[in-house]
């Protein structure tokens, strides 16, 4: 556990230039999107984690989803580290299945459909809509999205340790 608040205390600083928002800021913002929409204790906590791949690997690690899930998956269960893997595979889903989806992407988010394999063949939407977590993983991708505002004010990081301790012992 707290190699991963110090994790997020040393390298939440770095910001990802398409957005200009802090690693840090996003992961507040997007837990605090899951808190305000009482979306539970696992997506709160898979909302506050799931970028962390890209502090684990640097920026524009082309798979930080799959890096931070199994990463992750040594301290939380299945229900948190689950959305944080398809969480890419969300955006890929949405992109393919909603016309207008696209149109509410940040430059850096939507550049970086083509690396994380841009429009999913009919096979992939059949797996990904099939996968026991696929629901929760478009609500993170819901939060991930709308968690990039550089003025957006969020609890502090500390203020998240007792929900992750309380995640960790479920």
């Amino acid at each position: 556990m707290d190699a991963i608040f110090q994790l997020l205390a040393d390298r939440g600083h770095w910001i990802d230039p398409g957005d200009g928002v802090p690693q840090l800021a996003h992961a507040l913002q997007s837990a605090a999107l899951a808190r305000d929409a009482c979306a539970g204790d696992h997506l709160i906590v898979a909302s506050l984690l799931h970028d962390i791949g890209h502090m684990l690997e640097g920026i524009g690690c082309e798979h930080h989803e799959i890096v931070g899930a199994t990463w992750l998956a040594h301290t939380f269960p299945p229900s948190i580290t689950e959305p944080i893997r398809l969480h890419s595979d969300a955006k890929r889903y949405l992109f393919t299945t909603d016309p207008h989806f696209a149109d509410s992407l940040s430059p850096a988010s939507l550049n970086s459909l083509d690396f994380q394999g841009g429009r999913m063949t009919p096979a992939e939407l059949a797996t990904f809509k099939s996968n026991p977590h696929c629901s929760t993983a478009l609500r993170l991708r819901h939060f991930d999205d709308h968690a990039k505002d550089p003025t957006k004010t969020t609890p502090p990081l500390d203020s998240w340790r007792p929900l992750l301790q309380r995640t960790r012992e479920q």
